[in-house]
């Protein structure tokens, strides 16, 4: 058993999976949190066998009730990675609204959730670290990617400010924003991709090992890679009427 515990939700693949393996191999007792029990034992015999302790902690975070079990555990440990999290992708009026609110819960509000929890225990012990996964589509208004946008904006948001809020208390708080990363995550949201240059991808361990290293530092935002910096800042300075409309032109053109 090590001396430091790390929770990860959305563990057992993409982004999460890295986190996972990058974290164990740090010196972290990880606890795996996602709804597919078997891979997410799979991925903790595989940390197992490396040395550290892995506990499955299986849950439907946008569940009241499996959300508050992994609240109560989310107390306890060292570093929290929120990173679950789901796109969906086309005109808002044609989803189906029910799964648009359970985006909204998953990203938003189990995210807002499992930080407070985190957080009180961490400020009280003086010690901890919290990152918070968004994404560099929160950057500017993203048609026929509405709600997903919309989540990350927030996610963004109100984690700069809980990074500002808990300066000098030991406690670590930075929010990762990734641009296009190669995993299934445009599969399962039905976004396309095709037509995305390759430059402009980066890979799943990277991006985690980015978002590590800038909560050690701790970063308010972390934009991994150098072409997402450039397209982050650029996104901050160009009105939204712009970003928008160039925006919505390029979904257009890639669902075609």
């Amino acid at each position: 058993m090590g001396d430091r515990v790390a929770l990860i939700t959305g563990a057992s693949i993409g982004i999460g999976e890295q986190f996972t393996r990058q974290l164990a191999a740090r010196g972290y007792d990880v606890v795996l949190v996602a709804r597919d029990v078997a891979r997410l034992e799979a991925l903790a015999k595989e940390i197992e066998a490396g040395g550290v302790s892995a506990e499955v902690l299986a849950a439907d975070l946008t569940d009241a009730a499996q959300l508050a079990t992994v609240e109560a555990r989310a107390r306890t440990v060292d570093l929290l990675v929120n990173n679950a999290g789901f796109g969906t992708f086309g005109p808002f009026h044609t989803l189906d609204i029910e799964t648009e609110l359970r985006e909204i819960n998953l990203n938003v509000m189990a995210l807002v959730r499992l930080t407070h929890a985190a957080a009180a225990a961490m400020v009280e012990r003086g010690s901890g670290g919290i990152l918070n996964v968004s994404s560099l589509a929160g950057f500017q208004p993203g048609p026929s990617n509405a709600t997903y946008g919309a989540t990350k904006a927030f996610v963004t948001s109100f984690t700069e400010a809980v990074h500002e809020e808990l300066r000098g208390t030991g406690v670590n708080v930075t929010a990762l924003c990734p641009g296009f990363t190669h995993t299934d995550f445009q599969a399962r949201a039905n976004a396309p991709a095709d037509e995305v240059p390759g430059f402009m991808w980066q890979e799943a361990p990277e991006v985690a090992r980015a978002g590590l290293d800038g909560l050690e530092k701790n970063k308010a935002i972390v934009i991994p890679g150098a072409v997402n910096k450039v397209m982050g800042n650029l996104s901050a300075v160009t009105p939204h009427a712009i970003t928008r409309r160039v925006g919505g032109a390029v979904l257009k053109r890639a669902s075609h």
